[in-house]
């Protein structure tokens, strides 16, 4: 690894800083739970419109179409072209639950 200063003092390295976004992906035939990684401030749409083909994904649990646990891994790269739907888990809102609002009042 390598880290650059400038004249002020500002370090410049090859490792990219990102957080971790606990994440649902539904394809057409399985569901899998784990981890994308963001830029801090990024949205995470922002990292799932990308242009490579494949996007990261840690912790992930891969469930078949019956909800059964078919595999765990630490990383596995998903094809953006079979996403059905994406949801980050810090936004579920269980039934009978009520939504927060933007305004903070449920």
């Amino acid at each position: 690894m390598s880290i650059r200063f400038d004249e002020k003092g500002k370090f410049f390295t090859e490792i990219v800083s990102k957080e971790a976004v606990p994440v649902i992906i539904q394809t057409p035939t399985h569901q899998i739970h784990g981890n994308i990684h963001v830029r801090p401030g990024q949205r995470l749409k922002d990292e799932i419109n990308q242009s490579e083909t494949f996007f990261a994904v840690t912790e992930a649990i891969i469930y078949n179409a019956a909800n059964e646990e078919i595999y765990r891994c630490d990383f596995m790269a998903v094809h953006r072209e079979y996403i059905v739907w994406l949801l980050p888990q810090d936004q579920i809102v269980q039934p009978g639950m009520k939504k927060k609002s933007r305004g903070g009042e449920a």
